[in-house]
């Protein structure tokens, strides 16, 4: 089954919130736990919000789940273990953390561009406010430890 733009739009929005949850829970015990805990609530947020989205997709746009990316996941995962040889550990997964909200926010911006229905878009709304929260959680706990 081909998807349209709509649909493409929402499964990397989609790809992009699980992708963000799955790095922040592969990569839990190389923060310390004062980050751990400050980090936590805002990771299962948006853990409810994405399974809203999802919901929302199946009914609004017919669309199915879908697997991650495992051998991308893969590949990141030994990408940042090997920058923390060179660097703080916490500060390169922030670094990380930080870079996926920017690929978040990207395609939470491109989903915009299209028609949705009325139901999705105060969850889109809700992650991208989620997305804010968390930028800015993460770049006060870069500069608290540098």
């Amino acid at each position: 089954m081909f998807l349209d733009n709509r649909q493409v739009a929402m499964d990397s929005a989609l790809e992009a919130l699980a992708d963000s949850i799955d790095y922040f829970q592969d990569n839990l015990e190389r923060l310390r736990p004062s980050l751990r805990d400050a980090l936590k609530p805002h990771y299962e947020a948006r853990s409810r919000s994405m399974s809203k989205l999802q919901e929302l997709a199946r009914q609004h746009l017919n669309m199915l789940p879908r697997d991650a990316d495992v051998e991308r996941d893969d590949y990141m995962w030994l990408w940042s273990r090997l920058k923390s040889f060179v660097g703080n550990e916490s500060q390169v997964v922030i670094g990380e953390l930080l870079e996926q909200e920017r690929v978040l926010m990207q395609a939470l911006s491109t989903l915009y561009t299209h028609p949705l229905p009325d139901a999705i878009e105060p969850v889109i709304e809700e992650c991208l406010k989620g997305c804010r929260a968390l930028i800015r959680e993460l770049y006060n706990l870069q500069k608290q430890r540098q």
